[in-house]
């Protein structure tokens, strides 16, 4: 069982510090902010946020000096991203660039790729979205259909991706394909690429999602040309490679925290006569979440000793999603939509209920559906 302990990391008494410091940050930049802002948090976009926040040095903070970051340990970005979260700051435009790719780079990554990108990440300046998904395949990456053909030079790329959260504000693309001829290994002859998003051929439509908001787009590839130098790592490597960046996309706090709002705001709400049942389901949903916390952080930890918890990361994951659908649910039951108290508080908390419930179904989708993600963790158990 080894392979899947959660041993949080020890506390460190300069994490108290730094915590302290970005809450004075957040509360000079996103103080005037309402609840009903709040609870977009990593789906905010705000490009001035996102260049404070490089500024401050809360971007690329696991970096090299020598590529714009800042050198700290993957535990002290873990604080900055919960206290971001935590406060409903704006984050989604840098979000991915700085979680994932940012690092990805930073691993596999060439030393021309690093100089240009990495930089322009740590100072807000830079998004990314990630191009995995594809239509009839869903979260299966192994059926990915879309093709980088090598040919003289680079490579030219035919296929589709969907449900690419920003594309149409990103600037980059990092790109799961298949480079290699077919074979019966389902996971072999996969590579990734780098995709300059103003690449000729690339076209990115919107899909727009039960809420009217525009968040997933759809990305076709119709004959883009794309220099050898777009080659992430190892060709025919993409599998590995993409397993690990995929613990650093489904571990973090961000997969218990989207609709953190919803719970400051029911505990406001239900604050000046608790009933037992609000009592006892409060209760429950706090214990939930830090136990959440100290699984999350313990991934953290392990990122920060260069191991690849790709299967802690992945239950961190399932059970997060799992939470944060839960919550929206348990809140609406306690305090109907109406309640919450009289004037802005009545307004507040139900400014967060309904963005939560119309939301909430897409959170065991996004980063893996429940299904692809169990299959996984059994896997990962000897299961199957």
């Amino acid at each position: 069982m080894d392979q899947i302990a959660f041993a949080p990391p020890a506390d460190d008494p300069a994490l108290g510090e730094l915590r302290r410091e970005v809450r004075a940050f957040l509360a000079e930049t996103i103080g005037s902010h309402r609840p009903g802002q709040r609870i977009r948090s990593w789906m905010g976009n705000d490009a001035a946020f996102s260049r404070a926040c490089g500024a401050a040095g809360y971007l690329g903070m696991t970096f090299p000096a020598r590529y714009g970051g800042h050198g700290r340990t993957a535990m002290e970005r873990y604080v900055v991203s919960e206290e971001m979260l935590a406060a409903g700051a704006p984050v989604g435009l840098h979000w991915i660039a700085d979680r994932q790719s940012g690092p990805l780079l930073l691993q596999y990554g060439t030393e021309a790729q690093r100089q240009e990108i990495l930089p322009k990440v740590a100072a807000g300046e830079c998004y990314f979205c990630i191009g995995m998904s594809e239509p009839d395949s869903g979260s299966d990456l192994a059926a990915a259909r879309t093709r980088a053909e090598p040919v003289e030079g680079g490579f030219v790329i035919n296929g589709t991706k969907v449900w690419t959260t920003n594309a149409h504000l990103a600037h980059y693309m990092i790109l799961f394909c298949k480079t290699e001829a077919a074979s019966d290994d389902r996971h072999g002859g996969a590579s990734q690429l780098l995709i300059d998003l103003a690449t000729p051929g690339i076209t990115i439509s919107p899909i727009h999602n039960m809420a009217g908001a525009h968040e997933f787009n759809e990305v076709s590839f119709r004959d883009v040309h794309v220099p050898a130098g777009a080659l992430i790592g190892t060709r025919g490597g993409g599998w590995a490679q993409v397993m690990g960046e995929l613990a650093f996309e489904r571990s973090g706090p961000e997969r218990f925290l989207s609709t953190f709002a919803v719970l400051t705001e029911l505990i406001r709400a239900a604050a000046a006569d608790p009933s037992r049942e609000a009592k006892v389901a409060i209760g429950r949903l706090t214990a939930h979440l830090v136990t959440l916390r100290r699984m999350s952080r313990s991934v953290a930890g392990l990122l920060q000793a260069g191991e690849n918890p790709s299967l802690q990361a992945t239950i961190v994951k399932d059970l997060g999603a799992v939470f944060e659908q839960d919550l929206p649910e348990i809140a609406r039951l306690l305090v109907p939509r109406g309640g919450g108290g009289d004037g802005q508080g009545q307004g507040d908390y139900q400014a967060v209920l309904d963005y939560a419930v119309l939301h909430a179904p897409s959170f065991s989708l996004r980063g893996g559906t429940r299904e692809i993600l169990r299959g996984i963790i059994a896997r990962g158990l000897g299961l199957r």
